[in-house]
């Protein structure tokens, strides 16, 4: 504990009076009342009087490690929790995608998703027919295609929102991307378009509520056809 009154104004201040301390932390002025400190001073509290809140006590108990983004070099700050939980560390989201998709060798994200539904929806619509990532409906790739329902389903990772390989290349991206909503409104295809760029990486639970967003679609649709 780091005391910022005398002791005469210790001694003169009440219970319930407050005092200045200086975290451990970071070294900001924080008040405590008499009767905290005291308990401090007889052992009864040790952290109390050390830290001006709980995040400066971790941080102080668990310093931040400085280590270098694995795709820009960039230093980023990391707790030691994230360097023991996580395999490779980025300075930004952006940096650990570009990271995800040039290593193939490993799976991208996207990729990774789209193989986990092809094989969810024919266990669960075994009625379907689903064309995966084929381009005979409009002469251009479609992530999931539904020929009896004329839908189809685009899954857009960060690279269609993010100019990760710089603006020209999201410019191209978007521009053939508004090329396949054209191309399927002219077909008579309804296009329904999942934004997946939050999926840092590929687990069963984190797909999930995408499979979830195409069932709900895919039920609408099939109730729209019985009326019909």
């Amino acid at each position: 504990m780091i005391p910022l009154y005398t002791q005469e104004e210790f001694n003169k201040a009440k219970s319930r009076d407050k005092l200045p301390l200086q975290c451990k932390g970071c070294g900001k002025t924080f008040y405590k009342g008499k009767h905290k400190i005291l308990a401090v001073l007889k052992g009864a509290d040790s952290y109390t009087g050390n830290f001006c809140s709980i995040s400066c006590r971790r941080c102080f108990e668990n310093p931040p490690i400085f280590i270098k983004c694995e795709q820009c070099g960039k230093e980023t700050r990391k707790s030691p929790n994230q360097i023991k939980k996580l395999k490779h560390h980025f300075c930004s989201h952006a940096c650990a995608c570009t990271y995800s998709n040039t290593h193939k060798s490993k799976g991208t994200r996207c990729s990774k998703l789209e193989k986990w539904l092809a094989t969810q929806l024919p266990l669960l619509y075994p009625n379907l027919e689903f064309h995966f990532n084929r381009k005979d409906a409009i002469n251009s790739e479609l992530d999931i295609y539904i020929p009896s329902l004329r839908l189809a389903f685009e899954l857009n990772g960060i690279f269609h929102y993010e100019p990760i390989y710089g603006e020209e290349k999201l410019s191209k991206t978007q521009n053939n991307d508004n090329r396949k909503i054209q191309a399927c409104f002219e077909q008579g295809i309804e296009l329904c378009i999942i934004d997946v760029s939050k999926m840092l990486y590929f687990k069963d639970a984190n797909a999930q509520k995408f499979l979830d967003i195409i069932k709900t679609v895919l039920s609408i649709a099939l109730e729209h056809r019985k009326e019909v």
